[in-house]
């Protein structure tokens, strides 16, 4: 039996994100009245086996017959040190050829999915042992090390986790700020409504 309502598919690079994704995919399908919206569990692949030649065809091909009820799929992962307007339209290019009969997009969070927790990091002030007094980052998708800076903002003694914290942090940042100060996660939020739009239409079809 198909879900009540669209459906989309997703690829991840992270173990945080398997949990994380599909927290802020709900949350913004909900936001933009998509409230039977539905996101099975992510498939993981690494980074390398996305970017290499062959490697995220092979992907979009599996996960296109491992979810034959999503008529869309959304592949999110970090940039790192590569430029997110270069890199991700050459890899939608790639998954639209491979699968033209899925809509497909494909968003690089600029430089990991971290950054957008740095986007708006008042909003997760004493959240997984974060700091009361948490301040904005004033550069949020610049630093190399965001993992990194959310453990020196911990007053907990321990370190961030993303198998641990990532899920938790999702559920609480503040949506709004993120996107007025990540355009990726702009992007990201612009490119989930069009799934959602295309994932609706096809089930009128």
């Amino acid at each position: 039996m198909s879900p009540p309502g669209p459906v989309i598919a997703t690829v991840v690079e992270g173990e945080g994100e398997v949990t994380a994704l599909p927290v802020l995919l709900r949350r913004l399908a909900y936001q933009l009245g998509y409230r039977t919206a539905h996101f099975p569990k992510p498939h993981r692949h690494h980074r390398g086996a996305l970017v290499q030649p062959g490697g995220l065809e092979r992907i979009i091909e599996q996960v296109a017959v491992l979810t034959p009820t999503a008529p869309a799929i959304l592949v999110v992962f970090d940039a790192d040190d590569d430029c997110p307007a270069a890199l991700a339209p050459a890899l939608l290019a790639r998954a639209r050829a491979i699968r033209p009969d899925r809509r497909i997009a494909v968003v690089l969070a600029n430089r990991e999915f971290e950054s957008w927790f740095l986007a708006a990091a008042p909003s997760l002030a004493g959240i997984r042992g974060l700091a009361a007094d948490l301040k904005a980052h004033p550069d949020p998708e610049n630093p190399r090390d965001c993992k990194g800076w959310l453990t020196h903002q911990r007053v907990d003694g321990q370190r961030y986790r993303p198998a641990v914290d990532q899920s938790a942090l999702a559920d609480a940042i503040d949506l709004a700020a993120v996107r007025q100060n990540a355009p990726s996660f702009d992007k990201f939020c612009r490119d989930v409504e069009r799934l959602l739009v295309a994932a609706t239409s096809n089930q009128h079809n």
